[in-house]
């Protein structure tokens, strides 16, 4: 997600395109590994359709500058997970169909309110070809939350023609046909067509870049499931670099023309911060990390390709504390990603404690004025949004789900003792790689590593719009 609030940065540190598609896996006839078990979602049920099981997205997409369109064609193989006369994927209204054919008969289609629905008969467990072919000027859509750093997710234009995406909870929608819910991840190939002296950018192994005079095509194969909203697309003046991370993992960065000196400033670190992760969390779950720096504020954890925004890069040292906070939701949200927005703070709270740790431990910040940081935040976000496991969805990812969270791992570590609980944030995430989780399925997970029942404590502490014991939190008011 989107790093945390500035407002909760303690303030020390304030000073401080028609073609068939890509090479495919070894299991193209199949693509067993995007089955998932996809959910209307409680928060956002407008999004999704969980009569579509997405098993892999192929998408050829050229951008053209001067006008400012993008001509897509996505080969999309799904899964119908019920019998159904039709079934509907997500699109932007801006983006105009041209064809759509099912199993290579082409249907009739109708496409309103950021909705295609494609007028074919689907059987459940049966598996489809489709594919719709589209063009036209991408437009984001408004987010649901009240942070001062992003009102719009989705795909964006700048004024010099650059593209580029950020889209959660939602928002992949605004750039190719997709089942736009997180409970539905599904395989990737990316092929992007940029104008000559420029590169298209998006998630996993960069599988070959091609050069004429006219145009630049890159082609992508992400390994590993993602759900919609950890895809990620930029078009614009990039240059490549490479790097090697711990066990020799490739690490990718993608940086704008003029500044790549700045960026690798704080990008040099990046193996080291790697491992410390990997210390705490285990091996690095995917085949390869890395960064791609867009215009705009805040940053997002885009599967094995971290999406940064160039206002928010800042000294190195903060560069280098957002990158661990969205390299931590590798592991936290994108290997294994919650099925329902609710469960935000599964991810968001997890990334925020082990950014707090990393600052501790690099920064002039201290533990305790992290901990101090997130004692006011749960009393005071607490009472704006609701508990972080009930926040309010038209607040989404505002601060209560950050430090709410983290204040709660903090005092289940003191709870359940260093051992069991940091053999829950390590083993979490490892247990059932690349699929969705449940807050009842963490809850179970803990209390069979450490014993306890904790049904209770979860409650109070997820649940409650108000501090979650019966006093005030040790040390309050906190000091000047």
């Amino acid at each position: 997600m989107p790093v945390r609030p500035a407002r909760w940065v303690p303030l020390v540190l304030a000073t401080a395109l028609a073609l068939p598609l890509l090479a495919a896996p070894a299991d193209a006839t199949s693509y067993d590994a995007g089955v998932s078990a996809p959910r209307e979602d409680s928060y956002y049920p407008d999004h999704g359709d969980p009569g579509v099981d997405a098993l892999h997205y192929g998408l050829d997409l050229t951008w053209q500058r001067a006008s400012r369109t993008l001509r897509g064609v996505a080969d999309i193989r799904l899964r119908a997970t019920a019998d159904a006369p039709s079934f509907q994927l997500d699109l932007g209204d801006a983006l105009h169909v041209a064809r759509v054919t099912v199993d290579g008969e082409q249907v009739a289609t109708s496409h309103a309110d950021d909705v295609l629905h494609v007028d074919a008969p689907v059987v459940a467990d049966r598996r489809y070809d489709v594919r719709v072919v589209y063009r036209g000027t991408p437009r984001p859509t408004p987010a649901p939350t009240t942070r001062g750093d992003f009102s719009y997710v989705g795909a964006q234009v700048t004024r010099d023609g650059q593209l580029r995406t950020m889209q959660e909870p939602y928002g992949a929608f605004t750039w190719y046909p997709v089942n736009d819910q997180p409970s539905d991840k599904a395989l990737y190939d990316v092929q992007v067509t940029a104008p000559h002296g420029w590169a298209g950018v998006s998630n996993g192994r960069l599988v070959s870049q091609r050069r004429t005079s006219h145009a630049t095509t890159t082609r992508f194969h992400l390994e590993h499931p993602a759900a919609s909203y950890l895809v990620t697309l930029a078009v614009g003046p990039y240059v490549h670099r490479t790097a090697t991370g711990p066990h020799g993992l490739p690490l990718s960065y993608w940086l704008p023309r003029g500044d790549v000196a700045h960026y690798m400033a704080a990008l040099r670190h990046l193996p080291d911060d790697l491992q410390w992760l990997e210390t705490r969390l285990g091996r690095y779950p995917f085949e390869s990390a890395g960064v791609v720096v867009v215009p705009g504020a805040s940053a997002m954890e885009t599967q094995t390709l971290v999406t940064f925004g160039r206002k928010s890069w800042g000294r190195p040292v903060d560069a280098r504390e957002t990158m661990v906070h969205e390299l931590a939701h590798q592991w936290y949200g994108d290997t294994v990603t919650p099925s329902d927005w609710r469960d935000l703070w599964m991810n968001e709270g997890m990334a925020m404690y082990l950014e707090a740790r990393w600052s501790a431990e690099h920064t002039e910040a201290s533990w305790h004025d992290w901990v101090q940081m997130f004692r006011i935040g749960n009393v005071d976000e607490r009472e704006e949004q609701g508990g972080p496991g009930a926040y309010d969805p038209d607040m989404f990812a505002t601060g209560c789900v950050y430090v709410c969270t983290a204040m709660m791992y903090e005092t289940l570590r003191k709870k359940v003792g260093d051992r069991d609980f940091w053999r829950v944030v390590r083993q979490w995430p490892h247990r059932t790689p690349d699929a969705n989780v449940t807050r009842a399925g963490f809850e179970r997970y803990v209390e069979r590593v450490t014993g306890d029942e904790l049904s209770a404590f979860f409650r109070r502490w997820l649940n409650r719009p108000t501090w979650p014991t019966t006093s005030y939190p040790p040390d309050w008011p906190p000091s000047a």
